[in-house]
C-alpha cells in the first residue's frame, strides 16, 4: 500500500508544475489561484471527515494546524506560484528537487538524527539525475526576474522541508485524528494565509480567473493536486518518515517525461534516459537502510507467523 499510494502521489505532482503553469500563462492571479485552490480542497475535505465522523471543529484551533499550514501550504505555494511567472516549469521542478536535501539538513540538526552517507549520497545523485533528465529541454533567458523567480522558489523549499519534518510531529502528537483530517486543516489555513497575501499585493482580475485555461487548471489542482496528491503526501509522512515522500520531488519529472513521450510522441534524448536511471538509483540510496530494516523485521516475524 505504501508503495502504491507513493506511485500514484508521484504521478500526481508530475503533473502540478505543468498545471500551474497554464493557469498563470492563462492571466490567473498567482496567490489568489493559490489560495482558492488550497482553501477549498481544504474545505471539502473536512467536510467529507465531519460527514463520517473523523474530523471536528476542535482539531481546527490548534496553532499546530496553523504552523503545518504555514510551512506545506503558504510558504511553498506562495514562492512557487510567484515564481513560476518568470521561470519554466522545468526549472521550477529542479529547484524543488533540493528539497529533500534541506530535510536532511534539519533532520540532522534540529532532529539530532543521525543519517548514513548514504542518504546523503542518494540525494546527491538524485539531485544530479534531475538536472540530467531536464537539461535537454531547458532553456534559460538571463535576467534579474530569472534569477528572483529561482532564488524565490528555492526559499520556498526551506519552507516545505520545515512543514515536512514537523508534520511528521504533528502526526505522530495526533494519532487519533487521520491523516487526511490533519491535511484538510492544515489546507484551509495556508489557503486562508494565500487569500490575505492576495488581498495585500494583487490587484485580481475575475475575466481572467474565469479563462478555460485557468478554470481547468484551478479544477484540476484541488480535486487531483491538493484533494489527492497533497493527502496522500501527509499519509506518507505519518506512516513512514519525513525524507521518504519528498523523494517524489526526484520521480515526478522522470514521469513527466514518460507522459511526454507516450502522449505527446516527444523524443527522450540520452541524457534524459541517463538522468532517469540516476534518479531511481538515487531513490534507493536514500531508503536502502529502511528497506533493510523493514527487511529484517519481516524476516523476523516470519518464523512466529508460520508456527501461528
Amino acid at each position: 500500500m505504501i508503495l502504491f499510494q507513493y506511485f500514484l502521489m508521484c504521478m500526481i505532482f508530475g503533473t502540478t508544475f505543468l498545471a500551474i503553469k497554464v493557469g498563470i500563462d492563462a492571466g490567473a492571479s498567482p496567490f489568489f489561484s493559490a489560495g482558492i485552490r488550497f482553501f477549498l480542497a481544504g474545505v471539502i475535505l473536512f467536510i467529507i471527515m465531519a460527514w463520517k465522523g473523523r474530523a471536528t471543529v476542535s482539531i481546527l484551533l490548534r496553532k499546530e494546524m496553523f504552523l503545518t499550514g504555514m510551512g506545506l501550504t503558504f510558504g511553498v505555494f506562495a514562492s512557487l506560484y510567484w515564481g513560476e511567472q518568470y521561470v519554466s516549469s522545468g526549472i521550477a521542478a529542479v529547484l524543488s528537487a533540493t528539497a529533500p536535501l534541506i530535510i536532511l539538513l534539519l533532520q540532522s540538526g534540529i532532529s539530532r538524527q543521525k543519517l548514513s552517507t548514504l542518504s546523503w549520497a542518494g540525494c546527491f545523485i538524485g539531485l544530479a539525475g534531475v538536472i540530467l533528465l531536464l537539461l535537454p529541454g531547458v532553456t534559460v533567458t538571463f535576467s534579474m526576474l530569472w534569477i528572483a523567480g529561482c532564488t524565490v522558489i528555492l526559499f520556498g523549499q526551506i519552507f516545505f522541508a520545515a512543514g515536512t519534518v514537523y508534520s511528521r510531529r504533528v502526526a505522530q502528537q495526533f494519532q487519533e485524528v487521520s491523516p487526511i483530517t490533519l491535511n484538510a486543516a492544515q489546507m484551509m489555513y495556508g489557503g486562508a494565509m494565500l487569500l490575505v497575501l492576495s488581498l495585500i499585493t494583487e490587484d485580481v482580475h475575475m475575466a481572467s480567473m474565469l479563462a478555460p485555461n485557468a478554470l481547468l487548471s484551478l479544477f484540476y489542482l484541488i480535486i487531483v493536486g491538493s484533494m489527492m496528491g497533497h493527502s496522500i503526501f501527509y499519509w506518507l509522512v505519518a506512516r513512514t518518515n519525513p525524507v521518504f515522500p519528498a523523494t517524489w520531488l526526484y520521480v515526478s519529472p522522470l514521469i513527466a517525461l514518460c507522459l511526454g513521450a507516450l502522449l505527446y510522441h516527444e523524443p527522450i534524448s540520452f541524457l534524459s534516459l541517463l538522468g532517469g536511471i540516476t534518479i531511481v538509483f538515487g531513490i534507493v540510496l536514500i531508503n536502502l537502510n529502511s528497506l533493510k530494516q523493514l527487511w529484517s523485521k519481516k524476516r523476523a516475524t516470519t518464523p512466529a507467523d508460520n508456527k501461528v
